[in-house]
């Protein structure tokens, strides 16, 4: 096992890569029941209750295949699953037109599962033939150091937000949780203490497990962040009084419903070319614009975590970049045959980089921790977002000392850099960080004379992504 992961070789050994598998999983495991309520756009009943649990089979299947390639091919401590935005992108783009223009939003789940399939075998031949490890290799220098910065932010917002630390607001767009208005109905009447506990518990031990990660990760703890996800977790229910629960009742129609509609459901889905010209131009941008977009929420993901990790080759690329790539290029055809949206390396990856997982043991750990998701629906209910929270803000910690190398000095590389790091969060989108980053990069090349040959590569990522800002709604 050592010699095969080479875990002795990376700096690590397999109690480590236990944890950090476990760690990865437990950070990611809300995609196991989120994803299939964003792909049918949280509306339920009839052909939606269909589509749910044949895309629920789907997402664990394919984040098993996925974290399995990452584990035994590339053997990197990675992991994959549906990618958040791709998946409600494909709800909106498919199963919401074809219920208004057909009443039949089956039809369109399956229409979509074709475009994402024609997708994954573009990421396919990109992969195979170099092409898109050229492509993240040529991206510019303070771009790479900015991206992991940018996935850092990106990363910490999302755990504030998953557990209410940050709350929206109707003027300033979004707050700090709002202790006071917890401890009120909306009659304005008091809840009573531990009613009123019950609203802030989230927030409040959420906070409360960031700094514990920090005290132990000071103190050389090994395991800061599964021990504190795990205190959290038991802190959670005994001071809420509340216990947890499983839903076995839906797994046997789940799986009837993913034979039916969901697996192989998108050789079905041709149909979408049959409308005439217009239809095949739609799908044509359909494709284009979902490659682009996980493309690059890949890369990024990928620079972002091998920073963490310190797996970067001597150009500050991550190593086995290709392996990688291939790697989601396979699991997101897979997805589509199983029956589900864009498969993606997952940003949560970093947790388990950050708690020292370094081989794809790591991977493996957290596919198999998946696999039993299964057969014990749904296993992330177990653990509350407010103990998965602290471990994705402290990654953000972690990750934005990238942007200290960013040459701030020079203004044409600081401001790119600029906008890849605050358009990540602010888009809830790593690939609009890069496409800003990039498209900002190349105009002030441009502008200022110093545009040259290898700056080629990234003014045509440029250039498709602001096709893509125009041609298509996300």
């Amino acid at each position: 096992m050592d010699k095969f992961f080479k875990i002795s070789e990376r700096g690590s050994n397999v109690r480590t890569e236990i944890i950090a598998g476990l760690t990865t999983f437990f950070a990611m495991a809300y995609i196991v029941v989120t994803n299939p309520n964003q792909v049918v756009g949280f509306t339920f009943g009839g052909p939606y209750d269909t589509i749910w649990n044949a895309v629920y089979i789907a997402s664990i299947l394919v984040a098993v295949v996925g974290t399995l390639l990452y584990a035994l091919y590339a053997k990197l401590p990675y992991a994959q699953a549906c990618g958040m935005g791709l998946n409600s992108f494909f709800f909106v783009s498919f199963i919401l037109p074809a219920l208004l223009s057909e009443g039949d939003p089956i039809k369109g789940y399956q229409e979509g599962l074709f475009i994402i399939l024609l997708s994954g075998f573009v990421f396919l031949i990109l992969s195979i033939t170099g092409a898109r490890e050229y492509i993240a290799k040529a991206l510019p220098d303070c771009l790479k150091k900015a991206i992991p910065a940018g996935i850092g932010l990106f990363i910490a917002f999302i755990g504030f937000k998953n557990v209410g630390i940050i709350q929206e607001n109707q003027y300033t767009f979004v707050q700090l949780f709002d202790f006071h208005g917890a401890m009120y109905n909306e009659a304005g009447e008091f809840l009573g203490a531990f009613e009123a506990w019950k609203v802030m518990a989230p927030v409040v031990l959420a906070l409360l497990g960031l700094f514990l990660i920090a005290v132990l990760d000071k103190k050389k703890v090994k395991g800061s962040v599964i021990i504190t996800i795990v205190a959290v977790t038991v802190l959670y229910y005994l001071t809420t009084w509340t216990a947890p629960s499983f839903d076995l009742g839906k797994i046997g129609q789940s799986f009837k419903d993913f034979g039916e509609i969901g697996i192989i459901g998108a050789f079905k889905g041709y149909t979408i070319f049959s409308g005439g010209a217009s239809a095949i131009i739609n799908a044509i941008v359909l494709v284009v614009t979902f490659t682009l977009v996980d493309m690059f929420d890949t890369i990024g993901t990928l620079y972002g975590t091998a920073s963490q990790a310190n797996m970067l080759d001597e150009n500050g690329d991550p190593i086995d970049v290709n392996k990688a790539m291939a790697c989601d290029s396979i699991a997101t055809c897979a997805g589509a045959v199983f029956g589900t949206s864009t498969c993606t390396t997952f940003v949560e990856s970093a947790a388990g980089v950050a708690a020292g997982g370094r081989t794809g043991l790591t991977s493996l750990v957290t596919s198999i921790c998946f696999f039993v998701c299964l057969f014990l629906t749904p296993l992330a209910a177990i653990v509350p977002t407010c103990a998965t929270a602290p471990a994705l803000i402290y990654v953000g910690v972690l990750m934005l000392k990238n942007f200290a190398k960013v040459d701030m000095d020079d203004i044409a590389s600081a401001v790119p850099a600029f906008m890849a790091l605050i358009m990540m969060p602010l888009t809830y989108s790593i690939s609009n960080g890069i496409a800003v980053g990039a498209i900002s990069y190349v105009l002030i090349r441009l502008f200022t004379g110093k545009f040259t040959k290898k700056d080629i590569v990234v003014t045509i990522i440029g250039i498709l992504f602001i096709a893509r800002f125009f041609l298509v709604t996300m």
